[in-house]
């Protein structure tokens, strides 16, 4: 059995990069396709470009998103998280906190750029410096015009990017690898993959220590598999007040003397916040 890494998942086919630095075109035993870009897989060769992923290796993180009746898998091995969003079109804040969500969720770190800053936009720069506030790695960047300040900030990283479609992250990885982009593009080409690649998941290596997987455009991220208990650790300012209201089950929606619902009152917790997480809460116990 053959080790290797899987860089581009298309649905039920995916691409492995060998410890040779070759690459194959893999297929799995069965139905099982819960497999991601960022996973270690052993693999039996079927032809010299052609194989048959036969295990998973343990990871140490997955990234993934779900309604009430199926998951979709974004990225495996991932320690960051690059949520892109723009000036132009404007952005929307609901699919944010859910990204926010579910990185807490998956104790994974993450860092907020916010792109196309030429196109000056006070409230998204406002929105921005709300989570900055809260203690969230924030980055303001024009990709079209100098890559160079994100390049720090992905070092020593196995990242996934995520965003909604429009918010330039395309841009973002040509302008970071242009190299890289061009010789993917050939290798999926040979492997016959290309017709895939409107759904598929890929990893780019930045240096011999960085990596970035790109995902397509998100217009929504469910997390119905997130417990209330991860949900309510994942709005990271409530933490110092879970445990203080009056009742144990609290859910932080309507109840009295509720610690959460008073921070609001002084302000130390916002109201948009505190909506998003309401609007979630809903969500789970009526999906």
């Amino acid at each position: 059995m053959l080790k290797g890494l899987v860089v581009a998942a298309f649905g039920k086919r995916f691409e492995i990069e060998l410890e040779d630095k070759r690459r194959i075109s893999c297929v799995t035993r069965g139905k099982k396709t819960d497999i991601a870009s960022g996973d270690w897989v052993g693999i039996k060769l079927t032809d010299s470009n052609e194989g048959v992923i036969e295990k998973i290796f343990d990871r140490t993180s997955l990234l993934y998103r779900s309604n009430a009746y199926k998951s979709k898998l974004l990225a495996a091995n991932v320690t960051q998280i690059v949520i892109v969003l723009a000036t132009q079109p404007s952005f929307y804040e609901a699919l944010l906190n859910r990204c926010l969500v579910a990185a807490e969720a998956s104790q994974i770190k993450v860092l907020i750029l916010l792109n196309k800053c030429d196109l000056i936009n006070v409230d998204a720069q406002d929105k921005l410096s709300s989570y900055q506030k809260l203690g969230y790695q924030t980055l303001q960047l024009t990709a079209k015009k100098d890559i160079s300040p994100l390049r720090p900030f992905l070092h020593g990283h196995q990242s996934v990017m995520v965003g909604q479609s429009g918010m330039g992250k395309s841009t973002i990885i040509n302008a970071l690898l242009p190299q890289e982009v061009a010789r993917t593009q050939e290798i999926s080409h040979a492997l016959d993959s290309g017709k895939h690649t409107t759904t598929a998941t890929r990893l780019y290596h930045i240096d011999e220590t960085s990596s970035l997987i790109d995902s397509p455009g998100l217009q929504e991220f469910g997390l119905h598999h997130i417990s209330q208990s991860e949900l309510e650790h994942a709005f990271i300012e409530f933490r110092p007040y879970l445990g203080h209201c009056r009742f144990n089950n609290c859910t932080h929606l309507h109840e009295p003397d509720c610690a959460i619902l008073n921070q609001m009152a002084t302000g130390t917790i916002t109201q948009t916040r505190i909506l998003q997480y309401q609007t979630l809460t809903k969500e789970l116990h009526h999906p």
